[in-house]
């Protein structure tokens, strides 16, 4: 059960083994629930963050994007979809990228923002992490209390 819920949140954010090691590690480390912190962290990741803003229609596709290099953060292109990200941090998209099709599709059809510790500007096409998120924030079904048994071996 415990591989099961580890496997089942890999496959949801798109991460490696090593990397989910590593978020771990980083959860572990902080103050707070271990499980708890490590959903926040992969929350925050850059691909997840254009995802949540409506800027992707999947979280694959936002790790595309962000490799392409089409996102500026706080002014800076990043083109490394696990960068983490923090409250305050603006995300928007390069000027060059906007007059792209898929762009302007995802603009048109957006449905409003979906998460509450992000806020986004749709016709500027840029966003900002107002909040970190919280467990009812995170929709996926998973224990992550299993993950941490498992880590904790």
């Amino acid at each position: 059960m415990q591989l099961r819920e580890k496997q089942k949140v890999r496959r949801f954010y798109g991460i490696s083994e090593s990397q989910m090691v590593k978020y771990f590690i980083m959860a572990d480390k902080m103050r707070g629930i271990t499980g708890e912190n490590l959903l926040k962290i992969l929350e925050l990741r850059l691909d997840n963050v254009v995802y949540r803003m409506g800027f992707a229609s999947s979280r694959a596709e936002a790790r595309q994007l962000v490799t392409h290099g089409h996102f500026l953060v706080n002014g800076s292109k990043v083109d490394i979809p696990s960068v983490i990200l923090s409250v305050g941090d603006i995300v928007e998209i390069k000027e060059r990228t906007r007059g792209s099709e898929k762009i302007k599709d995802l603009a048109a059809n957006h449905n409003g923002n979906t998460v509450k510790w992000i806020s986004v500007d749709i016709d500027q096409l840029k966003g900002s992490i107002v909040a970190e998120p919280t467990r009812e924030d995170i929709d996926i079904p998973v224990e992550e209390h299993l993950i941490v048994e498992l880590y904790s071996k």
